[in-house]
């Protein structure tokens, strides 16, 4: 009975922090709507696509410090000049969309470094590249909240219109269903993650959400319903698993959530491996 209770302390002890509460909140409210919308980033194979987003949110997360405007409206203006210079960019002809996105994304983060250097940019750079999941708000948890409802409800009404232009493109298009409008709000509803996912896991880690927990599911279901319940749960025990190890091992909260996500990506390729 003395073990028994060992354990239970031992497993319930960090919840008795308030700020851990509502991390783990803030990463399953994240895990639901990341690993919802990353099944499709997965599937459509634009995880390039998601990192290279999520970076080109750093000029305008810096900006945002440097002038005191919230976060999220700097991240939007840099999601917004990087969809514009790589539209610009992609029309080349001689010039393909990887390699245009390559070059601005990393034009972006290469300006977002230089204005990190000036000296007028406050102490606490480091919450821009890997996030603060531990400071999470209440207004934060409600944000993350709206952001899943919303994710869902889209992803529910595009499920049929995602699956054609994800699988046949040639039928989507005989059946009304126009790529040209289905990508681009796929690519909307990433946007959103993201700017919401930002705060609490940074800009360099935050494509991790999206990817991993996916790519973890892909290898052990087939059916696309199946895929995405796989996502969801992935994420959310990661989470559960990253806030025990830094508590623990007095680790970062943010990277541990990265770490307990990557680890759950290479127990199901053995797993996948094995069968």
């Amino acid at each position: 009975m003395t073990s028994l209770a060992t354990v239970f302390g031992a497993l319930s002890e960090p919840w008795s922090e308030p700020l851990v509460r509502r991390a783990l909140l803030e990463v399953v409210l994240l895990g639901v709507a990341g690993g919802a919308i990353g099944t499709w980033v997965v599937l459509y194979g634009i995880s390039y696509g998601a990192e290279s987003l999520s970076h080109a949110l750093l000029p305008g997360l810096v900006l945002a410090a440097l002038t005191g405007v919230p976060l999220v409206l700097g991240a939007a203006l840099g999601l917004a000049v990087a969809a514009v210079a790589v539209g610009l960019a992609g029309r080349a002809p001689e010039v393909g969309r990887d390699t245009a996105i390559g070059v601005v994304v990393t034009a972006l983060l290469g300006l977002g470094v230089l204005l990190a250097l000036s000296p007028r940019t406050p102490a606490g750079l480091d919450r821009l590249l890997f996030g603060d999941i531990l400071a999470v708000t209440t207004t934060d948890l409600v944000v993350a909240g709206g952001l899943c409802v919303v994710v869902l409800a889209a992803l529910a009404v595009l499920q049929p219109s995602l699956a054609l232009v994800g699988f046949d493109r040639a039928a989507a298009r005989a059946l009304g269903r126009a790529p040209a409008l289905v990508e681009p709000a796929l690519l909307a509803l990433l946007a959103a993650v993201l700017l919401v996912a930002v705060h609490g896991l940074g800009n360099l880690l935050v494509v991790a959400l999206l990817v991993a927990p996916a790519a973890a599911a892909r290898l052990v279901s087939r059916r696309v319903p199946t895929m995405m319940a796989a996502a969801v749960a992935v994420a959310a025990v990661g989470g559960v698993c990253g806030l025990y190890a830094s508590y623990y091992l007095d680790t970062a909260a943010g990277a541990s959530v990265v770490v307990a996500l990557v680890l759950a990506y290479v127990v199901a390729a053995l797993a996948a491996a094995a069968r």
